[in-house]
Protein backbone atom coordinates (compact mmCIF):
# COMPACT_ATOMS: atom_id res chain seq x y z
CA UNK A 1 0.00 0.00 0.00
CA UNK A 2 1.79 3.35 -0.84
CA UNK A 3 0.66 6.48 1.19
CA UNK A 4 -1.09 9.53 -1.13
CA UNK A 5 0.75 12.75 0.12
CA UNK A 6 -1.05 15.43 2.34
CA UNK A 7 -1.59 18.84 0.70
CA UNK A 8 0.20 21.75 2.76
CA UNK A 9 -0.23 25.18 2.89
CA UNK A 10 1.07 25.88 -0.53
CA UNK A 11 0.28 22.51 -2.02
CA UNK A 12 -3.05 21.08 -3.29
CA UNK A 13 -4.19 17.55 -4.98
CA UNK A 14 -5.26 17.51 -9.14
CA UNK A 15 -6.80 14.52 -10.56
CA UNK A 16 -3.67 13.44 -13.29
CA UNK A 17 -6.32 12.11 -15.68
CA UNK A 18 -9.21 15.03 -15.43
CA UNK A 19 -7.45 17.95 -13.51
CA UNK A 20 -10.48 18.06 -11.02
CA UNK A 21 -9.39 19.95 -8.39
CA UNK A 22 -12.16 20.13 -5.79
CA UNK A 23 -13.82 16.79 -5.16
CA UNK A 24 -12.15 13.41 -3.59
CA UNK A 25 -13.04 10.59 -1.69
CA UNK A 26 -10.42 9.86 0.83
CA UNK A 27 -9.62 6.53 2.55
CA UNK A 28 -7.49 7.43 6.04
CA UNK A 29 -6.58 5.46 8.78
CA UNK A 30 -5.99 7.22 12.33
CA UNK A 31 -4.91 6.37 15.46
CA UNK A 32 -7.06 8.03 17.88
CA UNK A 33 -6.76 8.75 22.13
CA UNK A 34 -10.51 10.18 23.00
CA UNK A 35 -11.83 10.78 26.72
CA UNK A 36 -15.24 9.40 26.61
CA UNK A 37 -17.75 10.75 29.29
CA UNK A 38 -20.61 8.16 29.72
CA UNK A 39 -24.05 10.20 31.20
CA UNK A 40 -25.96 7.96 34.22
CA UNK A 41 -28.09 6.39 31.50
CA UNK A 42 -24.88 4.90 29.83
CA UNK A 43 -25.03 7.47 26.94
CA UNK A 44 -21.65 8.18 25.17
CA UNK A 45 -19.84 11.12 24.01
CA UNK A 46 -16.26 12.03 22.84
CA UNK A 47 -15.10 15.35 24.86
CA UNK A 48 -11.92 15.08 23.70
CA UNK A 49 -10.16 13.79 20.67
CA UNK A 50 -6.01 13.60 20.35
CA UNK A 51 -4.69 11.98 16.37
CA UNK A 52 -2.00 10.24 17.42
CA UNK A 53 -1.19 9.29 13.93
CA UNK A 54 -3.40 9.29 9.80
CA UNK A 55 -2.22 8.09 7.02
CA UNK A 56 -4.22 8.84 3.74
CA UNK A 57 -4.40 5.19 1.89
CA UNK A 58 -6.26 6.19 -1.16
CA UNK A 59 -7.74 9.01 -2.87
CA UNK A 60 -10.63 8.54 -5.44
CA UNK A 61 -11.53 11.63 -8.30
CA UNK A 62 -15.13 12.40 -7.78
CA UNK A 63 -15.23 13.36 -11.25
CA UNK A 64 -13.88 10.77 -13.06
CA UNK A 65 -13.82 7.70 -10.43
CA UNK A 66 -9.65 7.55 -11.31
CA UNK A 67 -8.22 6.13 -8.51
CA UNK A 68 -4.39 7.02 -7.16
CA UNK A 69 -4.34 9.40 -10.09
CA UNK A 70 -3.48 12.12 -7.31
CA UNK A 71 -0.66 15.03 -7.92
CA UNK A 72 0.48 18.08 -5.61
CA UNK A 73 0.16 20.92 -7.70
CA UNK A 74 1.12 24.67 -6.63
CA UNK A 75 -2.17 26.37 -5.30
CA UNK A 76 -2.71 29.87 -6.81
CA UNK A 77 -0.81 32.45 -4.94
CA UNK A 78 1.31 30.63 -3.12
CA UNK A 79 4.75 31.47 -2.33
CA UNK A 80 7.12 28.59 -3.71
Amino acid sequence: MTTVPQPTDATRWRCTLCGNLTRFDVTRSSKVVEYVHLDLAGESSVEEREVVSETIESVRCRWCNAVDQIELVDRPGADS
